[in-house]
């Protein structure tokens, strides 16, 4: 039965070269056997996905899959099912990269080897800070759970005093070559699993893996001034390599946190105050907070409105790699007062009676002049 590689990708048939890539570095890593340990379908789903990348990553074998199916690669149509258009037997031998080497820095490429030291993976920690972590910066540590090399067997994976020995199934080459129809194609070596080698007596501690998961501590600066999507990467502190390959990098992927008072715009901070109606009405200044966790004063005029905003420069957030800071925008809200005694609902229904035995409106303008928009709307209409 001929296998659907597009099918296996999710892709159309007409996808891009990058959008097949795309899908198939999205699919590697779900079903990435080190992923899913758990999970013992994932292995062969991981190889069927390699199988249709293999295919459609090559144009020229992408054009023989289109006009002939996977029936190409399997040996049904013999040595001259396809006539010469592509050239020999060994026209594409040799022409698998290494999965992974494009994000893991194994040394991809075309004809690349699996076998020998290999750089481990790069993981991603997030971590949560606050508004005034992310102005003040600080130092933090993380514990983290990672793949780092035995220190039983130094990260070679065999017993103290063994060693290990060439693969005779690959020699040593960690890859195979086998006759599929018209073509020579390489592959994993399924003895050895592209190591190239085979430990005669594994290490007890990891299981000839040569490497196990841990608990790791680590300490992390976080400048002053960062902000969300902010990553900061500790060199060597990921996973360890295979075959004392070298170890990836950790990045440390930050999240500020919202804030209780404050609401972030670049450098600069919002702030929301309520005031009075009689400290709007009158003046005067009221005390506000600030991220330095200091208060400060902003000095409000007679006849302030609610939307109106103030501005205190260098109260802001830290800028990345400057001294300099943002500012701090304080945007009033002038409080209607509830609970009132009768006391105060006398005072309040008296000022009103002198505010509406005066038609001049310049105590209330954006009333007046509303209101007498209204007035002429009605009279339009009589008319």
């Amino acid at each position: 039965m001929s296998k659907d590689f597009y099918k296996t990708l999710g892709v159309e048939q007409s996808a891009s070269a990058d959008e097949i890539k795309k899908a198939y570095r999205k699919l590697a890593m779900k079903y990435h056997p080190d992923q899913n340990k758990d999970n013992p379908d994932a292995e062969n789903k991981f190889k069927e996905i390699n199988e249709a990348y293999d295919i459609l990553k090559d144009e020229q074998k992408r054009a023989a899959y289109d006009q002939y199916g996977s029936a190409a690669f399997d040996g049904s149509m013999g040595g001259g099912g396809m006539g010469g258009g592509f050239g020999g037997a060994g026209a594409f031998s040799d022409i698998f990269e290494d999965m992974f080497g494009d994000f893991m820095g194994g040394g991809g490429g075309r004809g690349g080897r699996s076998s020998g030291p290999r750089r481990g993976n790069d993981i991603q920690y997030t971590m949560e800070i606050s508004l005034e972590d992310a102005h003040n910066g600080k130092e933090a540590k993380i514990k983290i759970p990672v793949n780092d090399t035995c220190e039983g067997c130094n990260g070679s994976g065999a017993a103290s005093g063994s060693g290990s020995t060439n693969c005779s199934t690959c020699n040593g080459q960690g890859r195979i070559r086998q006759q599929q129809g018209f073509f020579t194609v390489e592959r994993t070596c399924p003895t050895c699993n592209g190591q190239g080698t085979i430990i005669k007596d594994p290490c007890k501690s990891c299981n000839g893996q040569g490497r196990v998961q841990k608990n790791k501590t680590l300490k992390v600066k976080i400048p002053a001034g960062v902000d969300t999507g902010r990553r900061i990467r500790l060199s060597g502190e990921g996973e360890a390599g295979v075959q004392g390959g070298p170890k990836g990098d950790l990045y440390v992927l930050l999240v500020v946190k919202p804030h209780k008072l404050f609401a972030r715009e670049g450098a600069n901070l919002h702030c929301r105050v309520p005031i009075t109606v009689t400290k709007a009405a009158l003046g005067g200044e009221v005390e506000v907070p600030t991220i330095e966790e200091k208060s400060a004063k902003v000095k409000i005029p007679a006849g302030t409105q609610t939307g109106q905003q103030f501005r205190l420069r260098g109260k802001g957030m830290s800028i990345l790699g400057s001294e300099s800071k943002g500012d701090l925008f304080i945007e009033t809200f002038v409080e209607t007062p509830v609970n009132l005694n009768k006391k105060q609902q006398d005072m309040l229904k008296a000022l009103d009676k002198d505010f509406e035995d005066d038609k001049t409106g310049k105590h209330s303008p954006e009333a007046s002049g509303f209101f007498g928009k209204v007035k002429e709307f009605w009279d339009d209409l009589k008319d």
